[in-house]
C-alpha cells in the first residue's frame, strides 16, 4: 500500500515539473512537419520500442501524420541486426527511407545513448544522420546528460524524483506525453471512438 501512494504521488509530482512552454515548442514543431507533408521516424528500443509503436498509430490515425517506426519491421530489424550489427539498424533504415530535412526522427528512450559507455549506439548513429541531414530531432528522456538529450532540437526530459525508478517513469511519461500531443487541438485531426 505505501508503495502504491508513493509511485502514484511522485507520477502527480513529475506531472507538475514540466516546462508547459516546451511542450508547446514541441507541438508547433511538430505541426510544421506535417504542413510540410514531412514524416516522424520513431525510434527507441526496449520498452520504448513497444510504446514507439503505439505512437505511429496514434499519429497517423488521429493527426494524419505521416509516421513510421523501424522496429515495427521485425524481419528488416533482424536481418539488418544479424548481417550488419545492432548499433546501425536505425541509420542504415532512415537511409533507406530517404529522410530529409522535412521529416523528423522522435526518440523514445530513458538514457538517451551515451557514447562512452557505447549505450544505445543506434539511437545516437541515427541523431548524427538526422543532423546531417538537417532533419529535426524531438526526444522523450529520463536523463539530461544522455546524447538524445543534448542533440535534439527539443528534447522533454521526464524529471527525476527517485534515480531507482527512472525506467518506469521515463516509459510511462512517454506514453503521457505523446497523448497529450495526438489530443493537442492543433495537431489532432480525428476524434477517438471513446
Amino acid at each position: 500500500m505505501k508503495f502504491n501512494k508513493y509511485f502514484l504521488d511522485s507520477i502527480a509530482k513529475i506531472c507538475n515539473l514540466f516546462d508547459l512552454n516546451q511542450i508547446n515548442n514541441l507541438v508547433n514543431e511538430i505541426s510544421e512537419i506535417k504542413k510540410k507533408k514531412g514524416r516522424i521516424f520513431f525510434l527507441g528500443v526496449g520498452g520504448s520500442a513497444g510504446n514507439c509503436s503505439h505512437a505511429v498509430n496514434d499519429f497517423r490515425k488521429l493527426c494524419e501524420i505521416e509516421c513510421y517506426a523501424p522496429t515495427d519491421n521485425v524481419s528488416e530489424l533482424t536481418a539488418r541486426t544479424n548481417d550488419e550489427g545492432w548499433s546501425t539498424v536505425f541509420v542504415e533504415w532512415l537511409k533507406i527511407s530517404n529522410l530529409t530535412k522535412n521529416d523528423a526522427i522522435f526518440i523514445f528512450s530513458v538514457g538517451g545513448g551515451d557514447k562512452k559507455r557505447k549505450v544505445s549506439e543506434n539511437l545516437i548513429y541515427a541523431i548524427d544522420y538526422a543532423k546531417y541531414k538537417k532533419a529535426k530531432i524531438f526526444s522523450f528522456v529520463g536523463m539530461k546528460d544522455g546524447y538524445s538529450h543534448k542533440n535534439s532540437n527539443i528534447s522533454i526530459l521526464v524529471p527525476v524524483l527517485d534515480s531507482k525508478m527512472i525506467t518506469p517513469f521515463s516509459e510511462s511519461f512517454q506514453v503521457i506525453l505523446w497523448h497529450l500531443l495526438v489530443s493537442h487541438p492543433k495537431l489532432k485531426k480525428r476524434s477517438t471512438k471513446w
